[in-house]
């Protein structure tokens, strides 16, 4: 999700919610403690030289039960950030600490922001020799209208 879109949804909540991907809720009086850009340079392994921006948010939770981040408190926070940082309208990357800090994707639903898993992918699989992935057929499956007969050419 866009920094712009989640400001659009903000503006129209009464209270602030996140949802882990495994469906519990991130607990009410959690803080929002940094609003930043992460900008990444990297070269992958096609040597290929690379750039990526988001928008990051960090979740934390300690015993403060009674706080409750109000979503114009939240937007003040963000065009503070936009303002004094410059941050751009780029796609939101949340952290959360779980057993270890987890980065997440951030999307919407039911009332709620969705923490949504990450993963890594290669971005060179052309340069770096790692094959395409074949397609599995089960031989039953094979229609025998492309049967392997004589004359038929297959061979």
């Amino acid at each position: 999700m866009k920094l712009s879109t989640f400001k659009e949804i903000l503006k129209n909540k009464i209270a602030i919610g996140f949802e882990l991907p495994n469906g519990e809720l991130v607990p009410g009086h959690f803080h929002v403690t940094e609003v930043g850009q992460i900008e990444k340079r990297f070269i992958d392994c096609g040597g290929v030289i690379r750039s990526e921006k988001a928008v990051n948010f960090q979740l934390w939770e300690a015993n403060d039960y009674d706080h409750r981040l109000h979503p114009e408190k939240l937007l003040k926070i963000i065009e503070l950030s936009e303002d004094k940082l410059g941050i751009e309208d780029t796609e939101i990357e949340v952290e959360y600490q779980g057993s270890t800090i987890g980065k997440y994707g951030l999307d919407y639903k039911d009332d709620n922001f969705l923490l949504t898993s990450k993963t890594t992918d290669c971005l060179a699989k052309d340069k770096c020799g790692i094959p395409a992935e074949k397609l599995k057929v089960k031989l039953g499956d094979l229609s025998n209208s492309n049967a392997c007969t004589p004359g038929s050419g297959c061979c």
